[in-house]
C-alpha cells in the first residue's frame, strides 16, 4: 500500500527533456549577454564595424540571438542564415565589381558634373561656396560632426531597416530587399559606363578650386583610424571614381519613398530630412557634385515605383488566371 502511495520516479525521456528545457532556458537568457559581449570585444579591438561584410556579420549574429531569445532555437537561426547569408553574398559580389568598375576603357569624365554644379552655384560649385562659409581647418564644428554621423549611416542603415522588416513584415522585407539590389546594380553599371571624378578628386587633378575632404579628415583627427582607413586603404575593393550616381544620396532618398506612404507625420519629416541632410554633408564634404546626388535619387524613386508597377501587374495577372480558372477547365 506504502508502494502505491508513493510518486513515481521519472523515466529517463521525462528526465532527459527536462534537460533540454533546462538547457533551452540558460540558452535564451545568455544569447543576448554573449552577442553583445563579443560585439564589445570586437569594438574594442578593431573599432567600429563599417564595412559591409562586418556589418552584415553583426546583424546577423543579433538576429541569431534574438531567434534564440524568442525560444525559436537552432530553426530560428537556419532561418535567418537561409534569409541574410544569400543577401551578404550579394552585397559582397558588388563590392568586388564596384573594385572592377575602376578599370574601365572609358575616360573618366567630371566637366559635364562640373559645368552643371557651377550653373546651379551661380559661377562657382556648392562645394566651394559652403566650404568658404563654413569650413575651419583644424577647428571642427558641431555640423561637422553631424556631417560625419550622417555620412556613416549609409553603412548600416539600410541593413537596420531591413533586419527590422524582416523580424516584423517578411513581404515588405522582401520588397526593400530586391529595391535595394536593384538599386545598386544599376549603380554599377552606371559606374561601368560612366566613370566619374568626385569634387574632391576633380579637385586634386586642378580642374576646379582645392577643396577638403571634410568627413575624412574629421575621422583620421578624431583618433577613428579603421574609419579612416574606409577612404585610404580600408577595402581593396574602393573605386574612387564611382561618383555617378551618389549611392550614398540614393539609399536615403530609396528609404523615404518605401516607408513613406504608411507613416505618421514626424516619421515623415524624418524620412524628408534625412535625404536632404546626406545630401548636404556629400556637397559641403565635397563627396559627390549636386547632379550626382540628383540621378541617385532619381534612380531610387524610379526604381521603388518602376518595382511597385510590376508586382501590381503580376498580381493582377494572377487574380485574371485564378478568376478564368474555373472556366477554362474542361
Amino acid at each position: 500500500m506504502t508502494d502505491l502511495l508513493r510518486p513515481a520516479a521519472p523515466d529517463k525521456k521525462t528526465e532527459r527533456a527536462q534537460r533540454v528545457r533546462r538547457g533551452a532556458a540558460r540558452l535564451r537568457l545568455l544569447a543576448w549577454p554573449v552577442y553583445l559581449g563579443t560585439l564589445a570585444w570586437y569594438v574594442d579591438r578593431n573599432g567600429l564595424p563599417y564595412a559591409n561584410d562586418v556589418v552584415f556579420c553583426c546583424l546577423i549574429g543579433a538576429l541569431v540571438a534574438a531567434a534564440v531569445h524568442s525560444g525559436r532555437g537552432v530553426r530560428g537561426s537556419l532561418l535567418v542564415l537561409r534569409d541574410w547569408v544569400p543577401v551578404m553574398a550579394v552585397v559582397w559580389a558588388y563590392s568586388l565589381l564596384r573594385g572592377y568598375g575602376a578599370h574601365t576603357p572609358w575616360p573618366v569624365r567630371f566637366e559635364p558634373q562640373l559645368s552643371i554644379d557651377t550653373f546651379l552655384g551661380g559661377g562657382e560649385t556648392w562645394t566651394v561656396r559652403l566650404q568658404h562659409w563654413l569650413h575651419h581647418p583644424g577647428r571642427p564644428q558641431w555640423y561637422d560632426y553631424a556631417g560625419v554621423a550622417v555620412y556613416m549611416s549609409h553603412f548600416f542603415v539600410i541593413f537596420v531597416a531591413l533586419a527590422v522588416l524582416w523580424r516584423r513584415n517578411h513581404s515588405r522585407f522582401r520588397r526593400l530587399l530586391a529595391a535595394y539590389v536593384l538599386l545598386t546594380y544599376l549603380g554599377f553599371l552606371t559606374y561601368v559606363l560612366y566613370p566619374a571624378d568626385p569634387p574632391w578628386l576633380t579637385a586634386q587633378h586642378g580642374d576646379m578650386p582645392a577643396v577638403t575632404r571634410v568627413v575624412q579628415d574629421l575621422l583620421n583627427s578624431s583618433g577613428m583610424p579603421r574609419a579612416g582607413s574606409i577612404f585610404e586603404n580600408g577595402s581593396q575593393f574602393a573605386n574612387d571614381v564611382a561618383a555617378m550616381p551618389s549611392l550614398h544620396a540614393a539609399y536615403p532618398m530609396l528609404l523615404a519613398v518605401f516607408f513613406w506612404a504608411g507613416a505618421s507625420r514626424p516619421v515623415r519629416v524624418l524620412l524628408a530630412a534625412y535625404p536632404l541632410a546626406m545630401a548636404f554633408i556629400l556637397v559641403y564634404g565635397a563627396e559627390h557634385f549636386i547632379i550626382d546626388i540628383l540621378v541617385g535619387w532619381a534612380y531610387a524613386i524610379g526604381i521603388w515605383y518602376g518595382l511597385c508597377r510590376f508586382l501590381r501587374a503580376r498580381r493582377a495577372k494572377r487574380l485574371r488566371l485564378r478568376a478564368a480558372g474555373p472556366a477554362v477547365r474542361p
